[in-house]
């Protein structure tokens, strides 16, 4: 890896050069995901960020994302997930936006699911999608070919299994093979997470060596969506912050680890560390 994927950052730059993402997370009983998904692209170079969230969580959330995020209060349902009402709202702010990362912390509510699944069919905007935003799409993989934008999908085993049918065991046993199939298959790039995960576009494949497994830990998924989107913000293809973003992900679990140990590493851990990860880069 080299620090030349990054953009070399001219005198008269300005934050709209570096991507606004809009972060699409959160629910009542998982709002840290939002808040650390906003967090990471926030550290890992994007010029903006809005978290779009439930709007009786913003309060919550006011206090606990960096100050450099900004919030989005969204309609909401009565178990406080976003509502499916909020698509017009999502769909004009949009127009504003570069990026979108969408998952995390979302929930499993029916009506939560269809506005994710409408999000996806229509908004022509790259994605990262992630967490409940995959489960959303089993069952329904063909609507990953209504839309012509880009799209990175961040699947652990387990919701790879839930998307493809395949048992978890088999997975793991293949992983390379079915990774760079489903690219192929959906026209997208595949990021299947675990240990040396893999990182697939329709024609080609890279496998991480960073990494440990101290970040087998709730919210470590969350921080590598956010360093993807941020990625992919400042103007890499898709292939390019996908695997930059699980490298980078990786060594920040690693220096995380050196000052933490891998038994007490926590996913904010890793955020702290992507500037020194960029770095060694």
């Amino acid at each position: 890896m080299t620090n030349r994927v990054f953009p070399r950052r001219k005198p008269d730059t300005h934050k709209g050069d570096y991507g606004h993402i809009f972060v699409l997370a959160g629910s009542l009983s998982f709002s840290g995901a939002a808040i650390l998904c906003a967090n990471s692209a926030m550290r890992s170079g994007a010029g903006l960020v809005t978290l779009g969230l439930p709007e009786s969580l913003c309060g919550i959330a006011a206090k606990k994302v960096f100050l450099e995020v900004m919030l989005k209060p969204l309609p909401q349902t009565k178990e406080k997930t976003l509502s499916l009402s909020a698509y017009p709202k999502i769909a004009a702010f949009t127009h504003k936006t570069d990026v979108l990362a969408l998952g995390p912390g979302l929930s499993r509510n029916p009506q939560t699911q269809k506005l994710i699944r409408r999000i996806i069919s229509n908004v022509n905007k790259p994605m990262v999608i992630d967490a409940d935003a995959l489960n959303a799409l089993a069952g329904h993989l063909d609507i990953l070919r209504l839309n012509p934008n880009l799209k990175i999908l961040t699947p652990h085993p387990g919701e790879f299994s839930r998307l493809t049918g395949q048992s978890t065991a088999y997975i793991q046993k293949n992983r390379e093979t079915l990774a760079k199939r489903f690219a192929y298959d959906y026209n997208i790039v595949l990021v299947l997470k675990g240990h040396h995960t893999v990182v697939a576009s329709p024609n080609k494949l890279y496998v991480n060596k960073t990494g440990n497994p101290g970040m087998a830990t709730a919210g470590s998924g969350d921080v590598l969506t956010g360093i993807i989107s941020a990625l992919l913000g400042q103007g890499l293809d898709g292939l390019t912050a996908a695997k930059t973003g699980v490298y980078l992900h990786g060594q920040a679990g690693d220096l995380a680890a050196k000052e933490k140990t891998q038994t007490g590493l926590i996913a904010s851990d890793i955020i702290e560390n992507i500037p020194a990860a960029i770095k060694k880069l």
